[in-house]
């Protein structure tokens, strides 16, 4: 993949750690060429799959929408529905690259977990404080002495104590520092709201400090590591950090849009490993297939996966950096702009879906999870 220099970065107004090469490559919007996987879905499965596509653009007023589910190792169902750019009226092929947003998280704990079992990290282990795996970086300026006792596990888990993903949450504020600075700011002004372990708090802050955990404990940039450890392994070639302009746009992303105003208006190279992914449908099924690991090489063994995949006392419904409810193994993924949904069933189907719009009002994250449900059920599990 071609990439752009960490200077080039810095001038074109991206952030530091997503400087390797591949991150942002030039705006090229060539539209590529797709053959359809076969699969063997009846005319009336593939027409009712196409209805609710339909159905869940016109509700939420978005634009364009990818779909695509696997299953054994395989990818058997990709499509694309509506446009790419209103602009140009390009339609949406299942090639198309979206910001995946939250769902990048399971990717971030899928590192985590590999670095834990190659033995060069432990949920234990400490973060910041005396003795800390970013002592060197960061342990000089802890505004909360509690956040010395912060643990991979408090990051993985949303236990860290603070830092929600609120009207205050740190991501969104000191626009003008990268990762680090940001880290470096955060730990010295904004205070713990509870002890780390006691309390549930989703943070996105919380995942952006696992990516320098990772950096540091891997010598490599975040996104270089991610490369070289999971995407290799799973097939995956076209995923990278998301240039946060429309300048900026990788070849075959699409362009963002929908009643959720701002797509454009966020840094969203700075949330690398909270959200800061763009992705194909087929990709994040890719993904989803090879922490199954079922059928495929599995990116984790699978000890190391059931304890990845345990609910968290604190919050049921949530293990470590994958949403738990009904035995399935989900992410959504919502910023303005982007509405997304993972999803790994006991049953080892995977499915993702990805569109180019958000509509709070109407709840298009929601409405995104309950219309591949429906589909699911109307092609029959894909099978």
């Amino acid at each position: 993949m071609a990439g752009v220099s960490r200077r080039d970065v810095l001038a074109a107004g991206a952030l530091a750690a997503a400087g390797f090469a591949g991150v942002l490559p030039s705006p090229v919007h060539a539209q590529p060429a797709w053959n359809e996987p076969p699969n063997g879905l009846s005319a009336s499965a593939r027409e009712a799959v196409a209805a609710l596509a339909e159905g869940f653009l016109r509700a939420h007023g978005i634009a364009g929408l990818s779909i695509a589910a696997g299953r054994n190792g395989r990818i058997v169902h990709a499509r694309g529905f509506g446009v790419a750019d209103a602009a140009t009226g390009a339609p949406v092929t299942p090639a198309h690259l979206f910001r995946i947003a939250d769902v990048s998280k399971p990717f971030t704990a899928v590192l985590v977990f590999a670095l834990i079992e190659q033995g060069r990290l432990r949920r234990s282990d400490r973060v910041c404080g005396e003795g800390g795996i970013l002592q060197d970086d960061f342990g000089h300026a802890l505004r909360d002495p509690r956040a010395a006792a912060i643990t991979v596990e408090h990051l993985l888990t949303h236990t860290a104590g603070g830092w929600a993903a609120d009207a205050d949450d740190p991501m969104r504020r000191q626009p003008s520092l990268d990762q680090n600075g940001l880290v470096a700011w955060t730990l010295a002004n904004v205070p713990l709201t509870a002890a780390p372990g006691t309390a549930f708090a989703y943070s996105h802050f919380g995942y952006c400090l696992l990516g320098r955990v990772i950096e540091k404990v891997m010598h490599q940039y975040y996104a270089t590591a991610m490369r070289d450890l999971v995407f290799h392994r799973c097939g995956i070639a076209d995923m990278r950090i998301a240039g946060s302009t429309a300048a900026l746009r990788a070849p075959t992303e699409v362009a963002y849009g929908g009643p959720d105003d701002g797509a454009y208006g966020i840094d969203v190279a700075r949330m690398d490993a909270a959200a800061g992914w763009i992705a194909s449908a087929g990709d994040l099924v890719r993904f989803a297939m090879g922490v199954d690991g079922a059928h495929v090489p599995p990116l984790l063994r699978r000890p190391t996966l059931m304890a990845m995949t345990a609910p968290l006392d604190l919050r049921r419904s949530y293990a470590r950096g994958f949403e738990i409810a009904d035995r399935d193994w989900r992410h959504f993924g919502s910023l303005p702009g982007t509405s997304a949904v993972l999803v790994r069933t006991p049953a080892g189907l995977c499915y993702a879906a990805l569109a180019n719009g958000r509509n709070s009002r109407t709840d298009s994250v929601a409405g995104i999870a309950r219309m591949m449900r429906e589909m699911v059920a109307a092609a029959k599990g894909f099978a």
